[in-house]
């Protein structure tokens, strides 16, 4: 029987390949962003940063004793990923976004529907369903988290990690995230 983590990314592949032959990311990607339209991604931004550790939480009060290796994971995670959210507002902050308007700006449907999902998988479809988004979102920082930093700092003429705080730092952090989710993802059987 394949590993759970090798079995995932077989799964997942085309869903990666779709994302990254996206016409939108890899405009971002080669060319960056507006100003106005890097704004409205950090927006949203904000809003997956700050669900994500309620999301964890959720799922781990409702992971059974017997896969408690799951729910440390997820202690561990919540731990390391709290007050990320600070890092997305003062990355907004750089690029003249004031924290008031960050904290009292709706969501779009698209992000309410990401958060939404979550939850509800979290809460009523499986509790290691937090993992998938976990998954999700190591892959697509990991990944193209370098890249998409480098075409934004160009792009807008930003210094050092102003206004990129978030996502370069994770391009980095999330790699080793990789790792570890790889070793608790192979944990995980049928009755998880």
């Amino acid at each position: 029987m394949q590993p759970f983590f090798g079995d995932l990314v077989i799964r997942t592949d085309e869903a990666r390949r779709d994302f990254e032959t996206n016409p939108v990311v890899l405009d971002a990607v080669a060319n960056g962003m507006t100003v106005e339209r890097y704004r409205r991604f950090l927006l949203e931004l904000y809003h997956v940063v700050w669900h994500f550790n309620p999301v964890c939480a959720a799922a781990a009060c409702r992971i059974a004793d017997s896969h408690r290796q799951i729910r440390y994971f997820l202690y561990e995670h919540m731990h390391e990923e709290s007050g990320h959210e600070e890092w997305v507002l003062n990355d907004l902050a750089e690029i003249g976004v004031e924290p008031h308007t960050v904290r009292t700006h709706q969501p779009d449907l698209h992000t309410l529907a990401l958060s939404g999902f979550n939850y509800w998988s979290a809460e009523h479809r499986h509790p290691c369903s937090a993992l998938g988004m976990i998954y999700a979102l190591e892959v697509i920082s990991s990944v193209y988290g370098g890249p998409f930093t480098t075409a934004i700092k160009e792009s807008l003429l930003l210094q050092d990690d102003r206004g990129t705080s978030f996502i370069g730092s994770h391009a980095s952090i999330d790699t080793e995230h990789m790792a570890e989710l790889r070793i608790v993802l192979d944990t995980l059987h049928d009755d998880a």
